[in-house]
């Protein structure tokens, strides 16, 4: 429980530095659009919840992809490939921009 705890401290001092450089912040706006973006998409084609598309949005851009909700309209699944891979990048970035914070904080 205490690494738990550890690691989560790690995580918040990462994100508090991030908030400093404006290509973190910048990165970290596009991550939100970009969930925002799938939200309203997938609520307004597939008829699904907010919470349940902004979920699958998380899911899909994470590449965890449990398989519990899938696009059943062809405008859906287009959107789902073209998203994912736009998506995965942008994701990828700010995952890396959090671990470069991380470790400058370390040295």
């Amino acid at each position: 429980m205490i690494a738990f705890v550890v690691v989560f401290r790690k995580l918040f001092a990462a994100l508090r530095e991030g908030f400093k450089d404006p290509a973190f912040r910048g990165i970290l706006q596009l991550t939100l659009i970009l969930l925002l973006t799938g939200t309203i998409f997938y609520a307004r084609v597939e008829g699904w919840r907010l919470l349940t598309s902004l979920y699958f949005s998380v899911i899909t851009l994470t590449t965890v992809g449990y398989g519990d909700f899938t696009p059943h309209t062809a405008a859906g699944r287009i959107f789902t490939i073209f998203y994912v891979l736009i998506g995965l990048g942008i994701v990828i970035s700010l995952a890396t921009q959090i671990a470069t914070h991380a470790a400058q904080r370390r040295t």
